[in-house]
């Protein structure tokens, strides 16, 4: 069974608590939302593989550590994991980023996918999903469904705020991915909507209703 870890550093909870408010400004929210994704990428690729080296200091040679390759993958869930790509890469300059197009029927609460462009190279690569919200989980599964067609080394799925519906359905279906989260919140309501969450992370990145 996959982990999952809330990484509750102070710094995060802060931020966290800042995107929550309703009178955050789309230029804020957007912000921060890196920031967070930034700061949750440090526990996210805590077990990336390391190889030692050898490099000339100024004032000798030392042993040290470098990343034993670097094939990583970022794939967001549109639109709304956009918002977090920047502040991955930021940590993560040299991986490479897919994309994976979904909306939610309204009716239904089923994802409907409508794109999906990953790496060529998929399948030698450490894979990050990432969607700032796992509400029902459905979206985040479809995602993973889709990737795990290409093969790719090992998947991870990051958000920001995960409702206890999402993170149990996402768990079933793919027992094998670690979720990482900034937080877990009380439940879902009868839309769908995580409770108390922050509303609709895609509307409050990019400013629409």
């Amino acid at each position: 069974m996959g982990k999952v870890m809330i990484t509750d550093h102070p710094l995060i909870q802060h931020k966290l608590s800042i995107i929550r408010d309703k009178d955050t400004s789309s230029k804020d929210f957007r912000t921060i939302i890196g920031e967070i994704a930034m700061l949750m990428t440090y526990e996210a690729t805590r077990d990336l593989p390391l190889a030692e080296v050898k490099v000339e200091t100024p004032v000798a040679v030392a042993s040290t550590k470098k990343l034993a390759g670097k094939k990583l993958a970022i794939i967001p869930i549109l639109r709304a994991g956009l918002g977090m790509v920047d502040g991955v890469l930021n940590m993560i300059p040299s991986a490479r980023v897919g994309h994976i197009g979904l909306y939610r029927d309204p009716e239904t609460l089923q994802p409907v996918e409508y794109y999906c462009k990953l790496p060529a190279d998929i399948g030698e690569r450490e894979v990050i999903v990432v969607d700032p919200m796992l509400a029902t989980g459905g979206s985040a599964i479809d995602a993973i469904t889709q990737i795990k067609k290409r093969n790719p080394k090992n998947i991870k799925f990051m958000c920001t705020i995960a409702a206890p519906e999402g993170i149990e359905a996402l768990s079933k279906a793919h027992p094998d991915v670690d979720i990482y989260c900034a937080a877990c919140d009380e439940k879902l309501n009868d839309h769908g909507y995580i409770v108390p969450g922050l509303g609709d992370a895609g509307d409050r990145i990019f400013g629409t209703k």
